[in-house]
């Protein structure tokens, strides 16, 4: 049970993006994001971002056009940032991907701030990585359940 939402049946992944697709080495203190299409400072969630944008696209085959980094919205009158967006082919918001640095794990506090941000976002699907481990969560019906989920759901391939 998640600040009164209750999941079901958790799962750890081993992040595979995060050992194949390393896209940087710490040579350089800046990263290009394909999605803003800019140059942004590596820092350690930001490596984890980039690798989590490349895994989408060159192993779900998600196009670039249907995701948005750092897309800003409001709920309760305060602006919020989305680490990952993903779109349906509807171009509807379909599911939200929350970054973290490697040495931050992936706790009760990070998966309420994913939910949290779900009451205004009110997306099917939330992921939650720190680029060693990984979770997907499936909202249940039109409620504050989510249940965990093996593996990224084949409705976004």
């Amino acid at each position: 049970m998640y600040g009164g939402v209750s999941c079901k049946g958790e799962y750890e992944k081993n992040c595979i993006f995060a050992q194949r697709y390393r896209i940087v080495e710490m040579r350089s203190e800046k990263i290009f994001d394909p999605l803003r299409k800019k140059e942004v400072p590596a820092t350690p969630e930001e490596i984890v971002r980039q690798g989590v944008i490349q895994w989408l696209h060159s192993q779900k085959n998600i196009p670039y056009p249907m995701m948005i980094s750092e897309c800003s919205f409001t709920y309760n009158k305060r602006v919020y940032r989305a680490d990952v967006l993903v779109r349906a082919k509807d171009l509807s918001p379909l599911l939200l991907v929350e970054c973290k640095a490697p040495h931050i794990k992936i706790d009760k506090n990070v998966i309420e701030q994913g939910i949290r941000y779900n009451r205004a976002l009110n997306l099917k699907y939330l992921m939650f990585t720190n680029g060693k481990c990984t979770y997907f969560c499936e909202r249940v019906g039109d409620g504050v359940e989510y249940r965990f989920l093996d593996e990224i759901p084949e409705i976004l391939l």
